[in-house]
């Protein structure tokens, strides 16, 4: 499954530290490759912000599923994205 991101979470994930970039990237390719990567989301109750989101340490990183592929909407430490 592919994955893009929005303009907005794009800008967002420009803005963190370097090493959470790769970190996040890293670990975006993983899901990506799975057969199914929704089992490893979690479902959100709150659809403001997206469907489900993905964890990586302190961050996150909110998302629907169209058509196929992840669309990243938001993406920002834990503290700030909900």
């Amino acid at each position: 499954m592919e994955f893009e991101y929005t303009h907005r979470a794009a800008r967002q994930f420009s803005k963190l530290p370097r090493f959470v970039q790769k970190r996040i990237a890293k670990k975006m390719r993983f899901y990506a490759s799975q057969d199914d990567p929704l089992e490893f989301a979690e479902h959100l109750t709150d659809y403001r912000e997206g469907e489900y989101r993905f964890r990586f340490g302190d961050y996150r990183a909110a998302f629907d599923v169209q058509n196929g592929r992840i669309v990243i909407l938001k993406v920002g430490r834990r503290d700030q994205m909900y």
